[in-house]
């Protein structure tokens, strides 16, 4: 990937959008995290945005965009289309600025970040839910905006947005007392990666930036492969705060020159990375802040003795998914498995699975079945969670000896939804 500078945003621009904001948003911590220095043999720092009044860095390239409109502009008020953050820093900027908006929402958005929109935004803002995704509510938005002649705040694509985020860095290298060697940042439509990255090519030339994108929506990975923006035909908008079919044209274009590489993270250890985080920090963070944390991982060799930087963009994460995020975080570590087993009628069947074919530590966290009157053997869907992944490859035998082992659900995924 180029290091060259000949896209980026000026300096003066983001200076400028620190100023504009400064007062309304809250200059972050950067914060050494002791345990993950320790993990990884390095001095790692969290950039805390989940501390934002919305939980999320997206209140700046609003709040920025929206305050430097004229009367006349802002008359027919504004229009945006978000997953969830954006929409919220676009909601709290229009109650600060008592400007109506109309800010339109996919369907699947989480009732928790529809609710935090309608509470920061009060009776300045019209929540409309349209679509599966964020590119479905942006063009419902973008015809909105041309039907009532409105001005559109795009979420990532707009040098103003840009700007506002690019602050971020700004911060970043003013709290550090040491020399930043690498700095890792979510990507997802690219205006934190396009803001920041033209501050710390500016201002710290030798640290390499790596962007992250969730493995479900590879919008900056499928574009630069391509050699053009691209747009994805279907992605997995788990990670909703990072998951676009289409980045923006100009983000594209400074992504490709300001980041010295760029990693996709599979959705299992995003899931994985947001326990650890809660369980060892009592922090709370959404998928997409995940993602740079869940990086570092794959750069481990890299980074030992290293100054790193872990963008935590947002901590908008609704506790309805939890037992979702367990789920797929027990799958990616190899401790959860679901298998159709086959077991004879016959009394004492379930006693010998569960003395012969179970190991010490191994437990049944599901178990459906219904008997057959009619059929020598039943099939009941069972999954065990174990203590080590380690004991998977034993369990397998165990049940292939024994005569349960009917079929393996975990990579089934189509008859697994259906079961499960």
């Amino acid at each position: 990937m180029n290091t060259k500078t000949q896209n980026s945003i000026s300096l003066e621009k983001i200076y400028k959008a620190q100023h504009n904001i400064k007062g309304v948003v809250e200059q972050t911590p950067l914060v050494y995290m002791k345990n993950f220095s320790e993990r990884y043999g390095a001095d790692i720092y969290f950039k805390r945005e989940d501390l934002q009044i919305v939980r999320s860095y997206k209140i700046r390239g609003a709040y920025n965009k929206i305050q430097g409109l004229t009367k006349e502009e802002l008359s027919n008020g504004i229009v945006c289309a978000s997953a969830g953050n954006h929409a919220q820093g676009v909601a709290y900027a229009c109650q600060k600025l008592k400007v109506m908006g109309t800010i339109f929402m996919p369907v699947t958005t989480s009732h928790q970040k529809i609710d935090q929109v309608r509470m920061f935004g009060g009776k300045y803002v019209d929540v409309r839910l349209f679509g599966d995704s964020f590119d479905d509510s942006q063009k419902a938005a973008d015809e909105f905006c041309i039907a009532k002649n409105g001005i559109f705040v795009h979420p990532f694509d707009d040098l103003d947005v840009i700007a506002g985020q690019g602050t971020v860095g700004l911060e970043i290298l003013n709290d550090s007392t040491e020399a930043i060697d690498y700095l890792f940042m979510p990507v997802g439509g690219g205006g934190l990666a396009s803001g920041v990255g033209s501050v710390f090519k500016s201002l710290s030339p030798n640290t390499k930036i790596i962007g992250v994108e969730p493995k479900g929506a590879p919008s900056l990975t499928t574009s630069l492969k391509n050699g053009k923006n691209t747009t994805l035909d279907e992605i997995d908008n788990f990670v909703d705060g990072a998951a676009v079919k289409r980045m923006g044209d100009l983000t594209f274009e400074f992504c490709k020159d300001l980041l010295d590489g760029i990693d996709t993270v599979c959705e299992g250890l995003i899931c994985s990375t947001i326990l650890k985080v809660y369980n060892e920090n009592a922090l709370v963070v959404e998928p997409a802040g995940a993602l740079s944390i869940a990086a570092l991982e794959k750069h481990k060799e890299q980074i030992k003795g290293k100054t790193v930087v872990c963008v935590v963009s947002g901590g908008n994460n609704d506790i309805t998914r939890m037992e979702e995020m367990k789920e797929r975080a027990l799958f990616y570590e190899g401790l959860k498995h679901y298998f159709i087993i086959k077991f004879p009628q016959r009394a004492g069947a379930l006693k010998e699975f569960v003395v012969d074919v179970l190991g010490p530590n191994d437990d049944i966290a599901y178990f459906e079945y219904t008997k057959k009157h009619n059929r020598d053997k039943g099939p009941a869907v069972v999954g065990i969670e174990l203590d080590s992944k380690e004991d998977y490859e034993p369990l397998v035998k165990r049940m292939k000896q024994k005569g349960f082992l009917g079929e393996y659900l975990n990579e089934n995924l189509e008859l697994f939804q259906f079961l499960i």
